[in-house]
């Protein structure tokens, strides 16, 4: 089949969201297969430029849309983030070089992906990720940049910037995403998507495991629209074998939280920094932005923010990041035989930090994680949402983001020496992570507390760059984020806007 064949073109198959694309597929309207070839051919056109796209899995894709689907995303073509997200017999690489050269391959599929499936979209391929998505870029040495489609020169953001450059550039209109430190609300913001986090413990990670980083990180994805967010996340949320831990489900399904009005809300916001590092005048413009948008559907907001000290807390999200990297590393070398070639220099580095802390000082790390959550809860008891910029500065430039000569030789000798552990000590580490998450400083506190958190696509900077704003909930609160993003969507439209590309 060609495009010249299609009852659809492309530029009527950008303007819907998933559920308005299976609506037409339930309707006779359009196929899947028509669908797929729609998506395959945006795919070849623009990944030469984008490089998000790393495994097509085309002629499998094809295979499913010619079989009976059933499900609310029926014959949907959808894209799988490379990290995790397993396919069964399907290369899995994690944007990693040793399993990528390996060719290795999952041997099952994940419970997320089943989930997926059962609800009827067709995955036609898998999308880049930095290293074990580690950053907030997307730029393995594995696999090369991603760049964004709003500008080539600057990065979709990490760990899921592959999965958000192509649904920004309109291949997909969703596709899938994790976040352990802000992967789903970093590129969401720099794409210009929306971008939900759900809560510790809201989608599954089975079967290999069911909870990653005590539930720091978490499965979703980056949509164009709320209601596919909240339709997807009816398809995956509930309990799995194993589960450790059992959430007390919705009061209702999500995707009837996005028609339903969010009432007067109270809303808590802040645009300092809470490592101390500068914000960019865009960033405090999209949060001042979305606070008169606010102010202007009811909303009673006021400056505050909870009483965290972000700089420990930050550091405390470090090492837990340091520790499951070290970890990882030893598993990739047990499955690969690789040597140290087989990674990232930041990898390495990173491993080699996380072998450095000692068992009573990661208690010690995770037992703060209460107190954070306290904290945070105080603050909600007056709140319903903190809202912060999701980026202290626009999207950077490819390469901007990455590890300074310098600290790349300093991290050499340090591991050369085995002073590691020194440097940990010394306060040194501090200081590279708050330079190093510069850009990102907004993000963790969701992840370390565990409770759902979401980037709008309200502000576009003076360069045509899209910047996001975050909300952060409680636990429990997707339904009542939904409400409120689908009210913002209504009031500030942000679908029609897309990338010259």
């Amino acid at each position: 089949m060609t495009t010249r064949d299609m009852r659809m073109n492309f530029e009527e198959y950008r303007k819907l969201d998933g559920l308005a694309l299976a609506a037409l597929v339930e309707r006779g309207e359009v196929t899947p297969g028509e669908l797929l070839e729609l998506a395959i051919a945006r795919a070849e056109q623009v990944n030469p430029a984008l490089n998000g796209l790393i495994l097509p899995l085309y002629e499998q894709a094809r295979r499913r849309a010619a079989g009976r689907l059933s499900g609310p995303f029926a014959g949907v073509p959808m894209l799988v983030k490379d990290l995790f997200q397993e396919m069964d017999g399907v290369p899995h690489a994690m944007g990693n070089r040793a399993l990528k050269q390996l060719g290795y391959r999952a041997t099952a599929d994940s419970e997320l992906v089943r989930r997926w499936q059962a609800a009827g979209v067709v995955i036609m391929g898998r999308t880049n990720t930095p290293e074990f998505g580690a950053k907030g870029i997307t730029e393995p040495l594995a696999w090369g940049a991603t760049r964004n489609p709003w500008d080539t020169e600057r990065t979709p953001g990490g760990s899921s910037g592959g999965s958000a450059a192509l649904v920004a550039a309109g291949v997909v209109p969703f596709a899938g995403a994790n976040d352990g430190g802000g992967s789903i609300r970093i590129p969401a913001a720099c794409c210009g998507l929306f971008g939900l986090k759900p809560g510790r413990g809201r989608t599954p990670w089975g079967p290999q495991f069911t909870e990653a980083m005590h539930g720091m990180s978490i499965n979703h994805v980056v949509t164009r629209s709320v209601r596919d967010s909240a339709a997807l996340l009816d398809a995956t949320h509930g309990d799995e074998p194993g589960a450790m831990f059992r959430l007390a489900p919705p009061e209702r399904p999500y995707l009837e939280e996005v028609q339903r009005e969010p009432g007067k809300l109270r809303i808590g916001y802040s645009v300092r920094s809470p490592i101390g590092t500068p914000v960019h005048e865009e960033a405090e413009r999209a949060v001042q932005n979305a606070v008169r948008l606010l102010v202007s559907l009811g909303h009673e907001v006021e400056e505050a923010e909870p009483e965290i000290d972000g700089e420990q807390m930050t550091a405390d999200w470090l090492q837990m990041w340091f520790s499951h990297c070290a970890a990882t590393v030893d598993l990739v070398r047990q499955q690969t035989g690789c040597d140290d070639d087989g990674f990232e220099p930041d990898t390495l580095v990173m491993a080699a930090f996380g072998r450095s802390i000692r068992a009573n000082e990661y208690v010690e790390n995770y037992q703060r994680w209460q107190l954070y959550t306290q904290q945070l809860a105080a603050f909600m008891q007056r709140y319903d949402f903190w809202l912060t910029p999701t980026l202290a500065m626009p999207p950077a430039k490819i390469g901007e983001l990455a590890t300074p000569a310098w600290q790349q030789t300093a991290a050499r000798l340090v591991m050369k020496v085995g002073a590691s552990r020194l440097v940990l000590k010394s306060g040194m580490l501090e200081k590279m992570a708050r330079e190093n998450l510069r850009y990102t400083p907004f993000t963790q506190v969701g992840n370390v507390t565990g409770v759902p958190a979401m980037s709008v696509p309200l502000h576009w900077c003076a360069n045509g760059l899209p910047m996001g704003v975050q909300f952060i909930g409680y636990h429990g609160d997707e339904g009542k984020l939904l409400r409120l993003a689908a009210q913002l969507e209504q009031a500030s439209p942000w679908m029609a806007r897309v990338p010259a590309i």
